[in-house]
């Protein structure tokens, strides 16, 4: 199934074929391996705090990469009896653990810079600038491999932003090393620290929030089951809407089960429903039980009912 899907939308130039996606991603990875050995070399020898929080960092970075790369690979195993829907959730399971992971990472951070606001070390300022140097290379370098890829993939975009966090630690451990060089004013590299964390956990809180919903079966962003029962509603011949559940089977494929109470030709009905969901919004995959007037579930006040 995934195969054809990718057959069929390959004009779109930014899409990328699973295997070159993967390619990419075991780059990224080995990349980011080789740095955070650097990195923690580097911040022993200067004794910077901020440029081993870097190749924590880094090390985050790939691992997270690996949990994108084998999320990617279990997603496209073709469904069976265990997995009904397929395995396309991993890719939203693995975006939950790399944001988890995102947010006690800043925490830690945000407490190891607050420690060092009260006592800042000695930092040995030309080591850490090479080594961050060198470090925000390797984070543009996998931010540039993937970033074409997270536009299309909940799972590659919170790996992508575990980079994009990085690239700007980078940064400001540079402009710490920099400071520290010239005015030897030392706070700066747990103030930078402290920054560093606020940002990454503001972006994860954003970011998370879609997965979760994903997890928690809500409906898709900007839709409402009131909405479409609504618009159910409306086709001819059909009386009443009710027990209607709207939910995302992964980022990209959105369900819809509801009853439908109709006198006319259940089959008519049902293809008018059809098309007024794909139609109007997008929903390809739906499952619709009829009921006649009278029958069933039909004394029930219409609308979306809690399941029982």
């Amino acid at each position: 199934m995934a195969h054809d899907h990718h057959a069929h939308t390959h004009h779109h130039h930014h899409h990328i074929a699973p295997d070159a996606g993967d390619a990419r991603v075991a780059g990224a990875i080995a990349v980011n391996l080789l740095l955070t050995v650097a990195q923690i070399v580097g911040g022993v020898i200067s004794g910077s705090m901020a440029l081993i929080a870097d190749a924590i960092h880094n090390l985050s970075d790939a691992i997270s990469l690996v949990i994108a790369f084998g999320a990617r690979k279990i997603a496209r195993r073709p469904r069976d009896g265990a997995m009904t829907f397929g395995y396309g959730r991993a890719e939203v399971v693995a975006a939950m653990v790399n944001y988890t992971t995102l947010v006690v990472i800043s925490v830690y951070l945000f407490a190891e810079g607050v420690s060092r606001l009260f006592n800042p070390p000695e930092v040995a300022g030309w080591t850490v600038v090479i080594i961050a140097g060198i470090a925000l290379v390797v984070d543009l370098v996998t931010a540039a491999l993937t970033w074409a890829m997270s536009k299309d993939s909940l799972n590659i975009r919170a790996a992508f932003l575990h980079n994009l966090a990085d690239a700007g630690t980078s940064v400001a451990v540079i402009v710490g090393g920099v400071v520290i060089l010239l005015w030897d004013w030392r706070l700066i590299d747990p103030i930078l620290t402290i920054l560093i964390a606020v940002y990454i956990l503001m972006h994860a809180f954003v970011e998370i929030r879609p997965v979760i919903r994903i997890l928690m079966l809500g409906a898709p962003e900007g839709h409402r089951a009131g909405d479409v029962a609504r618009a159910m509603a409306e086709v001819e011949a059909v009386e009443d809407v009710h027990h209607v559940h709207l939910w995302q089977i992964d980022e990209h494929r959105t369900s819809v089960e509801a009853h439908v109470v109709t006198a006319g030709d259940p089959a008519e009905v049902l293809g008018a429903l059809k098309r007024v969901l794909r139609d109007r919004f997008g929903i390809a995959h739906s499952t619709l039980e009829v009921e006649a007037p009278g029958a069933g579930c039909a004394g029930e006040a219409p609308g979306v009912q809690p399941l029982s």
